[in-house]
């Protein structure tokens, strides 16, 4: 399934098992969730994930996870 390597590249942000890693695995596999559009940085990614790993894990986190993955202004134009 395509989601399974952008899955591998968020898991490089965590340091093992985590309620938000579950939950954005979760919500990639039910399609609630999906990987950007437009090509993100390794840099914009881990600031994404960042913020979502400080608001506590919850269906609102995966909201605001996934304005940030389509964000489209997010390169200024």
């Amino acid at each position: 399934m395509p989601y399974r390597e952008f899955l591998a590249r968020i898991r490089r942000f965590f340091d093992g098992p985590s309620e938000h890693l579950d939950l954005i695995a979760d919500a990639l596999a039910k399609g609630q969730l999906q990987k950007p559009v437009k090509p993100m940085s390794d840099y914009e990614l881990a600031q994404a994930i960042r913020e979502f790993r400080n608001t506590p894990a919850s269906p609102t986190a995966i909201d605001k996870l996934r304005s940030k993955l389509t964000d489209k202004d997010r390169d200024g134009r």
